[in-house]
């Protein structure tokens, strides 16, 4: 089966597209990467989505305008991927957050918009979305679902290994012989890139922070904050960890901070609060993914900080850096149609695994394939 993965992240800077051709035996399942890229969002459209965020105020009328406009976006990627590589046999796209509700440290509901049946119309496959939500349902966090591949991914490796993605937001997966943990760490390219420093939205090779110094006091106050002493499994987002969180913070200084200190000071929180976990957890193994993983400061300073952990890519893991999480939606597809839970409990926090997704049919009528029990293992190769 071909599936196509399709999200943009909490950096809401584009949409991400794999598609992976997989195969299962006797619960073993292979994928061939066969294609991976990234299309930005057009401009304007993007700066709706900023707009419409937390903490701004918005309406019901420019979610649902948003709500089709993304859709359509993501239903002209997956059109020409599909097309490029010979048609696809189902698709799961994540869609956009625009919402991650946590009240009294769980999260209660999430909303991901960008509607699946422009992409079902476009593709003529059968579309997979909304694949958070039934994890929140049986009590998990719905977050990080990432978790699940990371599993598939380490489990074996020896020792206590852990797959770090940072995106918007800094998560991580750390498997031993005890199971699986998995949570979200803090804020990693979110918060810098709310400044629109460039037409990029991030801080590219670190150029801006590396002209400027941290500025401890700012820091140190970042670092106070309650959702670090947070016991896992635990979940965030921009509803927490956005521009004006920042700006309340140097507003408190009072005094100004040069725009290269900030962006330094910044980029050492994502470092510091990293660094801090892994060490906790006794990490050896450490396979970096996400924006974050090329910028040089981020990786520098976490190899400066854990020089007891061994720092790779996530390319070793047959997972490339910059498609790991479109993989995973093509694997949450591939597992939703098959009957497979793409979910595990230690990572979300949910009460037991659970079928993830709502099923939207393609041109014509849906039919499943024969149900997997589960999945023994999984191997990643580039097709």
């Amino acid at each position: 089966m071909r599936v196509l993965g399709l999200l943009s992240g909490t950096s809401h800077d584009g949409i991400d597209v794999a598609v992976v051709d997989f195969e299962e035996h006797e619960g073993m399942l292979s994928g061939r990467l066969l294609l991976a890229d990234s299309v930005p969002y057009d401009p304007e459209l993007r700066a709706r989505l900023v707009a419409a965020l937390p903490p701004a105020p918005t309406t019901l009328a420019e979610v649902c305008e948003l709500d089709t406009l993304i859709g359509q976006a993501f239903a002209d990627v997956a059109r020409r991927a599909a097309a490029s590589i010979g048609d696809v046999d189902a698709v799961c796209t994540h869609g956009q957050t625009v919402y991650h509700w946590v009240e009294d440290d769980h999260a209660r509901g999430t909303l991901q918009i960008g509607q699946p049946a422009w992409i079902a119309e476009a593709v003529g496959a059968p579309v997979v979305s909304d694949v958070r939500i039934r994890d929140i349902t049986a009590g998990g966090h719905g977050a990080p679902l990432v978790s699940f591949l990371d599993e598939l991914l380490l489990r074996e490796r020896a020792g206590v290994a852990a797959a770090l993605n940072l995106g918007g937001i800094a998560n991580i997966t750390v498997v031993d012989r005890s199971g699986v943990t998995a949570y979200d760490i803090g804020p990693a390219n979110a918060i810098i890139g709310a400044y629109g420093l460039n037409p990029l939205g991030y801080d590219e090779d670190a150029a801006i922070a590396l002209a400027g110094s941290v500025d401890d006091e700012l820091l140190a106050a970042l670092l106070a904050d309650p959702y670090y002493a947070l016991a896992a499994p635990k979940s965030t987002g921009k509803e927490h960890f956005h521009l004006a969180y920042v700006r309340e913070h140097v507003a408190a200084l009072g005094r100004d901070l040069p725009i290269a200190d900030l962006v330094r000071t910044l980029t050492e929180l994502t470092v510091r609060t990293v660094a801090q976990d892994v060490r906790a957890a006794g990490i050896r193994f450490l396979a970096v993914s996400g924006g974050g993983c090329h910028n040089p400061l981020i990786m520098d300073g976490l190899r400066a900080a854990l020089l007891e952990t061994e720092i790779v890519l996530a390319d070793e893991l047959g997972a490339p850096a910059d498609a790991k999480e479109a993989i995973l939606f093509a694997l949450i597809g591939w597992c939703t149609m098959h009957g497979v839970a793409a979910v595990t409990p230690g990572g979300t926090g949910a009460r037991e695994p659970r079928i993830l997704g709502t099923i939207t049919p393609g041109a014509g009528p849906l039919r499943m394939p024969e149900p997997v029990a589960e999945l023994r293992g999984l191997e990643l190769a580039k097709g």
